[in-house]
């Protein structure tokens, strides 16, 4: 009988930290904070503290998965980066998971995943909706009213204003974000080949100059 994968499921796409050490379908232990800011600081941290916890070393695990956003630039690159590293020094698949995803994770259809956005925006995608909604941002504003249909749920951190919006309900996801990706990862880990790459529904605010390099001239022509 194969042992079940022992999977290391973390997120900072958002002002928190959290993170879950999966071992099949128990939970071997688990973390989640509230985090504004340093997230850098506290993320390798709190992972060393999750394996300790759960009576396990880095090199028992099978798999990693990290939440890659939609969400703050900072810290998806933060959870992405440690991802990317430990895959390889650990020799493991790292598993990158989308947040309006997890947010949908087991949720009884239909629901909108939603998570906010700067500038009164949000980050949406529908799941088993009417309508097609597909992973996006969009402004409240913007929003159609034709969204709405009977029994609709909206999840997640930008689901009240959404749901006020379209005159529906909210719903509270069935999993925090680490354990979600978690979950997500340890499904997808044996198939997964793509590295994690932050997922952007927006350019980051601070974007590389447009400026043209400047030119060396050769003194010597």
């Amino acid at each position: 009988m194969n042992e079940p994968p022992l999977i290391l499921g973390f997120d900072t796409s958002g002002p928190w930290c959290g993170a879950v050490l999966l071992h099949g379908e128990m939970v071997l232990s688990d973390f989640y904070e509230d985090m504004p800011k340093g997230q850098a600081e506290a993320l390798l941290p709190v992972l060393e503290g999750c394996l300790e916890r759960g009576g396990a070393t880095w090199r028992d695990l099978s798999a990693i998965g990290v939440g890659v956003g939609p969400g703050n630039f900072t810290g998806i690159r933060i959870s992405v980066s440690a991802a990317r590293g430990l895959s390889l020094s650990l020799g493991v698949p790292a598993v990158g998971v989308d947040l309006l995803d997890a947010l949908a994770l087991e949720a009884d259809d239909p629901v909108i995943s939603s998570l906010t956005a700067p500038r009164e925006h949000v980050y949406v995608a529908g799941f088993g909706t009417h309508a097609k909604i597909t992973k996006q941002m969009i402004a409240l504003v913007d929003v159609p009213a034709d969204w709405a249909e009977p029994g609709l749920r909206c999840i997640g951190t930008g689901a009240a204003v959404l749901a006020e919006h379209l005159r529906v309900e909210v719903a509270p996801a069935k999993y925090a974000p680490g354990s979600a990706v978690a979950r997500i990862a340890a499904q997808r880990w044996q198939t997964e080949t793509a590295r994690p790459a932050p997922l952007y529904l927006k350019p980051p605010d601070a974007a590389p100059s447009r400026d043209t390099a400047p030119v060396m001239l050769d003194h010597d022509a």
